[in-house]
């Protein structure tokens, strides 16, 4: 499982020219999963966003968390996390998991994110979706299930 990881001060998402997801201050995810991924990694990542400490407190140091400050989440499915660019110039996803498999984990991932109260909004999978983000900083942190991310 990887999520990019990224602190905004608004952040919304458009299906057809129509708004389906929107935050303000809080964190844009981008989220894409492979073979092996489960519950164990969703929990495990669920846990890592919503404590990361990359908000400023009032002496401008990244110290505070999501829950600190009542920021929202903008959760986007993103299959080409997975993208393989390592041979030639054309990008291989074979390591993204298949469609049916994602949409489960990523409705996973989404129910546990909401189950902490935080608000969560999404995309939808599988959609065209032109994501607007307001990236506060910069801050885009990746985030990867069985690396070392503590």
């Amino acid at each position: 499982m990887r999520v990019l990881v990224q602190r905004v001060l608004d952040s919304h998402v458009m299906v057809h020219n129509k708004r389906v997801g929107e935050i303000n201050k809080g964190l844009t995810l981008l989220v894409g999963f492979t073979e092996g991924d489960s519950e164990k990694e969703i929990d495990e990542m669920v846990k890592k966003v919503i404590h990361l400490r990359i908000f400023d407190d009032e002496n401008g140091v990244m110290n505070l968390s999501l829950q600190d400050i009542n920021g929202s989440i903008l959760s986007i499915s993103q299959f080409t996390l997975y993208a393989d660019a390592s041979k030639g110039r054309r990008p291989s996803y074979v390591n993204a998991l298949h469609s049916e498999k994602a949409t489960l984990l990523y409705d996973i991932w989404n129910k546990k994110l909401k189950e902490t109260g935080i608000h969560t909004e999404t995309g939808i999978f599988g959609a065209d979706m032109k994501v607007h983000i307001t990236n506060d900083g910069p801050v885009t942190i990746w985030l990867e299930s069985g690396k070392k991310n503590e």
